[in-house]
């Protein structure tokens, strides 16, 4: 067996990539604690796949530039 699967995401680059947008913004446009926000840029939770639809609407692109899956075994 290999090392497990891994989700990553680009929230930080594009928080900042769309005016330096803080945490506490986007989860107020998302409905959800900044906490949350944290946790789900830190790769320490994974959000639902609504919320995930919610954060990707947020910065007008599609699901795959906020969220990547690698099942690569480094």
């Amino acid at each position: 067996m290999g090392k497990p699967t891994r989700v990553t995401n680009s929230i930080r680059a594009l928080r900042f990539a769309h005016g330096e947008m803080t945490q506490a913004d986007l989860a107020e446009r998302i409905g959800v604690t900044r906490q949350t926000v944290i946790a789900i840029e830190q790769g320490r939770y994974s959000p639902t796949l609504e919320t995930a639809f919610l954060i990707a609407r947020v910065f007008a692109v599609g699901l795959e530039e906020v969220f990547q899956y690698s099942d690569e075994q480094s």
